[in-house]
Parts: structure tokens; C-alpha cells; sequence
């Protein structure tokens, strides 16, 4: 996002989001993220304290002059409040939705007090997340997968197969496969920009490196944009490949393949790649390295093998399988 475009926020707000960005080098889509969530915290407060007309339009509610003596001023049952509080009466916030925005709150307030030194207490300290139920990510089973690879037909075979294959043997994100350029790819790996501007080596398994290697020897830059040469992958417009574009082939593969598209999207690939690894032994480490996470709990989610895995895990104990009797035998 253009920080220089923004003009309703505070001050103080604006030099959050210029820390995240510059200094923290996060990305766009997180930094926005902490600007909606903080216009809406502020905007809450001013409504809630009466500080506006109540006909005055949520969307409409000045908070440039939110200033440190209103930020200090917070109390947290106020926060609590606003951890559920929808700008929309007839929709109710998600539980990730409302784990984000209390991620947002206290990120600003430990910027405040820990980077600005400008609080002597941080309201947030005793701010507890809500509870969100543990789900499962979804992902295709092998044979699935294998049914997946095997709808790639027509022009863009090569490349829609190797697009394939780096999602379900590499678990990359769909936005750093579509930033991919040709000096990313070597002979047995791919140097990968993810989150953070953070880079990382992924390496290929065999069948992954000869997708690649099949997909570059029919590949065409011709009549493709100067600014676009570079792209490892190319849409049907003639112009490096977008999420969304990705998005549609991956649909129409799923239908070809005779799954519900409506069930899975590249994140789904990159969970099938993930619980994959896991299944053939993979530790837990390794994989965070794999996916680019900063945190090992981000990746302890996807360590969720099947109850028969689990069942066998168990089996395979010499400890457990021998009865008090045997061992006082």
C-alpha cells in the first residue's frame, strides 16, 4: 500500500505503519491490515464515548485528531469490547478476524511503549487473545494430488503441471510463486522471496526439478511486455501471472480432475505439500524452514496426521505393547 496516500489517520498511526513497513520491511497486506483494524479501534472509541453525533456515518468518523492523551486514556474493557465489534450490525467478526485485530491493538501498543518509550503502561499487557477452535487445514490426499497433475492438458500443460508440482512438492505461497523470475530458478533449487522480504532456498525433489526443467524448454517470452521478460511464468496475455490468474487454472484443473474447486486454492496445495512432508517424516523444524515461517507455532499447525497414522505411531512402541505381565515375567 502507498503510506503516502494516507491522510485519515493520526500522526502517531502513520508512524506505525511507516515502522512496519520500512524498518520491520513487512508487507503490504499486513501493513493494511494494521491500518484498518486501528481506524476502526479509534473510530469505535469515539462513538462509544460520544465524541460524534450518533447519525454521524461509521465510515465518516474523523480520528486524525486522536492524539497520546486519547491513546493513554484506553481502558481495557474497551478493548475487550472492541475485539467483537463490527462497523456492520448484521455481521458477526469471524474468530480469526478477531485474533487479528487484537494482534493489531497490541502490536500498536508495544510500538508505543517499547520502540517510543511514550507509555508507562501498556493497557495490552493484560489483553488476552480470543479463543479461537483449532481446525484442521484442509488438503488433498496423494492419490488426489495425483489426479490433480494429471488434468494438465492443452497449450499451457508444461506450465500449469510445474506450477502444480511447486505448490504440492515445494509449499510455496501463491504470492512468491507468481514473483518467481528466471534467475530464481537453479539447477536443483529456487531462491524464494517470502513474507518479510525474507528469502529462502527451497530445494526441488526429482519430479518437481523435471517439471520445471520440462515447463522451461517450451516456454515463450515473445510478444511479453519488456518489464515482464523476466517472469518464470507467463499468463495466456501475454504478461507475468497474477494470483487471480493462477486461481482460475488451479479451478479449472480441480473440475478436470473431477474435485470440488470449491474446497481448495493454492493455500490448500501449499497445506497438501506441508501434511505431506509430515506424513513421510519431515521434522517440524525442517518444515518451518521449508514454508518460510518466522514462528514454529505457525507450522505446528499442520501437524495433523490421520488417525490411522496416529494409530500406527502407537503401534510401533515396543514399550507400549507389552503388558504388565510380560515385563514381570
Amino acid at each position: 500500500m502507498n503510506l503516502d496516500q494516507i491522510s485519515d489517520v493520526p500522526d502517531i498511526v502513520m508512524e506505525f505503519l511507516e515502522y512496519h513497513s520500512t524498518v520491520r520491511g513487512h508487507s503490504d497486506k499486513t501493513v493494511a491490515g494494521y491500518y484498518l483494524d486501528l481506524k476502526i479501534l479509534f473510530r469505535y472509541l469515539k462513538r462509544r464515548r460520544n465524541l460524534v453525533p450518533r447519525d454521524t456515518p461509521f465510515q465518516e468518523i474523523d480520528i486524525t485528531d486522536v492524539d497520546l492523551d486519547f491513546i493513554k486514556s484506553i481502558r481495557i474493557e474497551e478493548l475487550y469490547r472492541y475485539q467483537s465489534f463490527s462497523p456492520e450490525l448484521d455481521r458477526a467478526l469471524s474468530a480469526a478476524s478477531r485474533c487479528r485485530r487484537t494482534s493489531s491493538v497490541k502490536s500498536f501498543f508495544n510500538y508505543l511503549m517499547l520502540k517510543r518509550h511514550l507509555l508507562d503502561f501498556n493497557v495490552c499487557q493484560e489483553l488476552d487473545m480470543p479463543k479461537r477452535q483449532a481446525s484442521l487445514p484442509r488438503y488433498l490426499e496423494e492419490s488426489e494430488c495425483e489426479r490433480l497433475l494429471a488434468a494438465c492438458e492443452g497449450p499451457f500443460a508444461y506450465r500449469d503441471y510445474a506450477i502444480l508440482m511447486l505448490f504440492l512438492s515445494c509449499g510455496l505461497r501463491v504470492s512468491e510463486l507468481v514473483s518467481l523470475n528466471l534467475t530464481d530458478v537453479y539447477d536443483d533449487h529456487v531462491r524464494v522471496l517470502g513474507k518479510g522480504n525474507k528469502e529462502r532456498v527451497v530445494y526441488f525433489a526429482e519430479g518437481c526439478q523435471e517439471a520445471v526443467e520440462d515447463y522451461l524448454t517450451v516456454r515463450n517470452d515473445e510478444d511479453v511486455k519488456e518489464s515482464d521478460k523476466k517472469a518464470l511464468f507467463i499468463s495466456q496475455k501475454r504478461c507475468r501471472m497474477t494470483t487471480r490468474a493462477v486461481q482460475y487454472m488451479l479451478n479449472n484443473k480441480l473440475l478436470a480432475a473431477g474435485l470440488d474447486a470449491s474446497r481448495y486454492s493454492p493455500h490448500k496445495l501449499r497445506h497438501t505439500a506441508a501434511t505431506l512432508m509430515l506424513k513421510n517424516g519431515v521434522d517440524t523444524r525442517a518444515l518451518q524452514e521449508v514454508l518460510g515461517h518466522s514462528n514454529l507455532n505457525t507450522t505446528q499447525i499442520y501437524t495433523h496426521l490421520d488417525n490411522a497414522a496416529l494409530h500406527e505411531a502407537a503401534m510401533a512402541n515396543p514399550i507400549g505393547r507389552k503388558t504388565k505381565k510380560e515385563m514381570d515375567g
